[in-house]
């Protein structure tokens, strides 16, 4: 709950002229925020605000504790777009107070479901700090309660002010403190995007019941400095960067840490439907779906240090014999459910199970799902070179003949492939495959051998074993 007191304009002006002091000293080691009107200053008669608290080892740059009646706009931006306008979202996002509005202490963003040329049509609101209260560096801390319901996707994030220095999308970078999907509400992402071609990192957090995203505020944030970045939620670390790049296809990196070296702005906003979320359907309560903000603080230290380097990659060795597969030919019990060698998953409907059992790792579905990666089986931290050669071996077989595809991805640059996704037939008896392929994209510590089981109506048991990756030439 909001501490709430009477400060009196003096006051207020006096607090707004030392922090403009302090910004003023630190102007000659990194760009603070330099733009917030004199219209922010509380004038006229005493009012009721929050007092934000201070942090140790930085300063308060600014805040929005939402104590009006409406948005502040000497802060804020409205941002209204049309439907469809990214991600094949269906909201158009408008300026009307019935979609973004002060509540009780707080910003509400506010989806509608409504009617238009006789087809259902959805309003929601985004407001962005772009060129009101842009900065350089610092701590973002947002609390926020996120709205349950498919097809809802509610976000805090962070672009940069001039999207175009670097370049359009990815290449500009993108800091995603928080989303969230509404079916999905005990869960919440972290992410940041760069490139190109398109990287990203991810982090993500698990809250049930009583304390998921949706039942109750949370509090996000995130570190950004010039060369590392932390994401929190409710003060627990949810993920490092600092092995980000920017550049143009097939140019050299520009130099670190860009795109991460300029002022950005912060966004929130509530969308209905997209790629990632799905859309709504006739269990989606729009008279629930509001995304609210309890507060927005920014804070930044008295200095950074901006001369970092990019941190060496650390490419793991390849064992004795020559393999990037630890635990190839399924001998050691392991944890299927941990990123650390092999892991399970099931995504979009699949449902099944996974064990090592007597030098094999056998695969059992009940439900194929609706993608090809719905039952999955992963390997990690394979160390791709440009330029190198690589060669993958595996002996297969299936219950009953079926399918399966293989693959190795780039879970840290867009999902692209380093050896493209390749359908094999499997049979009853024990079948060997081989592939070799020519690594050519830029040198990625984190591929990802996987073997996709889903979709295509395929259930039969998979049994695998005798893994390999090894590399051929270099």
């Amino acid at each position: 709950m909001k501490n709430r007191k009477i400060v009196s304009a003096i006051l207020a002006v006096t607090i707004l002229i030392s922090l403009c002091a302090c910004e003023k000293k630190e102007s000659t080691t990194i760009e603070s925020m330099d733009n917030i009107p004199p219209s922010q200053v509380e004038s006229e008669s005493e009012v009721a605000k929050t007092e934000t608290p201070e942090l140790e080892g930085y300063n308060l740059l600014w805040s929005d504790e939402f104590d009006g009646d409406a948005m502040d706009e000497s802060k804020w931006n409205y941002e209204p777009h049309e439907p469809g306008w990214v991600n094949n979202e269906l909201q158009e996002y408008t300026t009307s107070t019935d979609n973004v509005f002060v509540r009780d202490g707080k910003l509400v963003l506010k989806a509608i479901k409504t009617e238009k040329n006789g087809k259902e049509y959805y309003t929601s609101g985004k407001v962005t700090g772009q060129n009101k209260t842009d900065f350089l560096y610092g701590k973002v801390v947002v609390s926020a309660k996120v709205p349950e319901g498919q097809g809802l996707w509610p976000a805090i994030w962070m672009m940069p002010k001039d999207e175009s220095y670097y370049g359009q999308w990815p290449k500009c970078g993108e800091i995603d403190i928080m989303e969230s999907l509404g079916h999905q509400t005990n869960i919440s992402y972290s992410t940041l995007h760069y490139g190109e071609p398109h990287g990203e990192q991810q982090g993500t957090i698990e809250k049930n019941g009583a304390d998921s995203f949706s039942a109750k505020f949370h509090e996000y944030s995130v570190e950004w400095e010039p060369g590392e970045m932390r994401f929190y939620t409710d003060g627990e670390l949810v993920l490092t960067c600092n092995d980000w790049f920017t550049a143009v296809q097939g140019e050299d990196d520009k130099p670190y840490p860009a795109p991460f070296d300029q002022p950005f702005y912060v966004q929130l906003n509530l969308a209905v439907g997209g790629n990632w979320p799905g859309y709504p359907d006739a269990t989606t309560d729009f008279s629930k779906a509001e995304f609210e903000i309890d507060y927005v603080r920014v804070y930044q230290k008295p200095s950074y240090d901006t001369n970092v380097s990019k941190p060496e990659k650390p490419f793991r060795e390849a064992l004795a014999d020559g393999n990037f597969i630890r635990n190839g030919n399924f001998t050691e019990a392991e944890d299927l459910t941990d990123d650390v060698d092999w892991k399970f998953l099931l995504f979009n409907g699949g449902e099944g199970a996974a064990e090592i059992k007597d030098g094999e790792m056998i695969i059992t579905s009940t439900n194929c799902g609706t993608e090809e990666y719905s039952v999955q089986l992963v390997h990690p931290d394979l160390p791709m070179r440009k330029g190198h050669k690589y060669k993958i071996t595996f002996d297969i077989k299936a219950d009953e003949p079926r399918k399966c595809i293989v693959c190795i991805s780039a879970p840290n640059a867009g999902w692209i492939r380093y050896f493209p996704d390749t359908s094999i037939d499997l049979e009853t008896e024990w079948k060997t495959f081989e592939f070799e392929f020519d690594m050519t994209e830029k040198d990625d510590n984190n591929g990802r051998l996987e073997f996709n089981m889903g979709k295509h109506g395929d259930t039969a048991t998979i049994h695998i074993t005798n893994v390999r990756v090894e590399e051929v030439t270099g």
